[in-house]
């Protein structure tokens, strides 16, 4: 079953809305948000969030403590299929229901009359929670960055660099997240500039990276050595090597995160049934192109695994700044053009937290339009420039809320941030479940759609995200102890039992799911 492709005209009866905005319209919702976004406007956002820059750089050190290169290389080909399912599936059901909810407002819809309220709450908590972890964890990554900058600037760890205490990176990633509030309550039509040359910072990047730092380093990893070399020395009490490569597919799934973003820009999105489900394709197929190409660029440079990771190095232990620095100070006898690379990176990293405040904002809007969040009267107003501007300042204080813990224990702290893969894929997979399940034979397939192979791409998609949801919540460390637990597990059962509870305590008297604003 497919959409109706009936004209719905507009007030004056003369021209016919954008699609877009006409099926807003039949589900229900006014047009509030200014529809000025393109294809290639939507996409951008999306690629910026997903990021491979962001996500590769930060946790290269994970991909290199368990497994090495075989584990970043063979992982992040893996983790792209799986990930290209997951999208597939978002994307024939963002068709259907182009909204700036996205994930929360098709689990309200695919799971029935009876079940949506739950659904919707369940699943839209754990986006907006998982969102928030995210921009938590890019801006404060962007902090440590910054700080590993000045270091190797004023001479590296062994040379008497300056080593920032955790109080000034803190401070940096407040200073970073205030910044991108102000950035994210400019008019639509500026952020979209930002946008697009974000997404353009990101994709040529990657390539000057990935062709530059092979190039100027002198020692070189052979082919072999990149695609045979498995490290197993990690010093954590770990020898199987299936487990090892399991807990190394991290870095490959943290970085392929975000891309809800295409869905929750779909209400300023210029025909956005079509235009939402092509956004979130082209980002994530993009993304895993040019990230295999900046993986095995940078791989080419690595030829000693335990020097790269420890603390002793000039960079501190930040195996991707060391790599960078040490390839042009071998070759040139400064590190200079190793720490103008590592700018690119940390402009790429701006860019990425800049979008991911956006996508935040417009969650928030959504969620508080449909009453499920405190003071939602106060997050769902827009301004003249028709932008949600209180939904981006709540997303930017929380999302320094959540940093803090860092100041107590980085265990804590690692923790929250591992809510912005394992929680965000839940509320990926939480509507393609309904899909798949409660609204199997109801479903209305919109434009995009993937025919008869909706359901069994569906099912892979869900069984992939428990699948992570496991191996992201598995010991990373022998002897278990209090400083190596893993609290992933924890973490997001915490949220999971703090979101029920308020169902049953509050949500469920009064939250009735997606509530329409347009009068029938």
């Amino acid at each position: 079953m497919a959409l109706p492709s009936h004209d719905v005209k507009n007030g004056h009866g003369e021209i016919p809305l954008d699609s877009g905005h006409a099926r807003l319209n039949q589900l229900g919702y006014k047009q509030e948000l200014k529809r000025d976004l393109s294809v290639l406007s939507n996409f951008a956002f999306s690629f910026s969030i997903i990021s491979v820059l962001t996500g590769i750089t930060t946790l290269y050190n994970t991909g290199l403590h368990y497994g090495g290169p075989v584990s970043i290389v063979y992982g992040w080909l893996i983790v792209s299929v799986f990930t290209m399912i997951v999208a597939l599936s978002m994307a024939e059901i963002c068709s259907s229901y182009p909204t700036s909810g996205g994930l929360y407002y098709w689990s309200a819809k695919l799971a029935g009359p009876s079940w949506a309220p739950f659904a919707s709450w369940i699943t839209g908590w754990f986006n907006i929670v998982g969102q928030w972890a995210v921009t938590t964890s890019v801006d404060y990554s962007l902090a440590q960055l910054v700080q590993v900058i000045v270091l190797l600037s004023t001479g590296g760890k062994n040379g008497g660099g300056y080593t920032a205490s955790k109080y000034v990176v803190i401070a940096l990633h407040g200073g970073i997240l205030v910044l991108h509030g102000i950035m994210n309550s400019l008019p639509i039509s500026l952020l979209s500039f930002l946008g697009q040359l974000a997404a353009i910072w990101n994709f040529l990047g990657v390539f000057v990276l990935m062709i530059l730092i092979p190039s100027v380093t002198p020692e070189r990893a052979s082919a072999k050595f990149v695609f045979t070399n498995f490290n197993t020395d990690n010093g954590v009490g770990i020898n199987s090597r299936p487990y090892i490569f399991l807990i190394g597919l991290l870095m490959s799934q943290y970085t392929l995160t975000g891309y809800d973003a295409s869905a929750h820009m779909t209400e300023e999105t210029k025909d956005a049934d079509k235009n939402g489900p092509k956004g979130i394709i082209s980002a994530v197929g993009i993304s895993i192109i040019v990230g295999l190409g900046y993986i095995l660029g940078i791989s080419f440079a690595v030829t000693d695994i335990p020097y790269l990771l420890s603390e002793d190095n000039d960079a501190g232990g930040y195996a991707i700044a060391e790599i960078f620095y040490l390839a042009f100070k071998k070759r040139y006898g400064h590190g200079i053009g190793g720490i103008i690379c590592l700018v690119i990176v940390a402009v790429a990293i701006f860019f990425c937290g800049m979008s991911s405040v956006t996508s935040n904002s417009r969650m928030a809007y959504a969620f508080s339009r449909d009453g499920a969040m405190p003071l939602s009267s106060l997050w769902h107003k827009v301004n003249k420039q028709e932008v949600p501007v209180n939904a981006v300042w709540l997303s930017v204080v929380i999302s320094f809320c959540m940093a803090l813990t860092s100041l107590g224990s980085m265990v804590a702290f690692e923790a929250m941030v591992s809510i912005a893969t394992i929680g965000l894929y839940i509320a990926y997979a939480l509507p393609i479940f309904f899909r798949v399940t409660l609204a199997r034979k109801r479903f209305v397939r919109g434009p995009f759609n993937l025919g008869g192979y909706g359901i069994i791409v569906g099912w892979i998609a869900v069984l992939w995200v428990v699948t992570i949801s496991v191996l992201f919540s598995l010991p990373v460390s022998y002897p278990i102890t209090i400083q190596t637990l893993n609290y992933t597990p924890v973490a997001v059962g915490i949220l999971l039992i703090v979101v029920v509870l308020y169902w049953l305590d509050s949500g469920r008297f009064w939250f009735k799911g997606p509530v329409t604003n347009i009068q029938n």
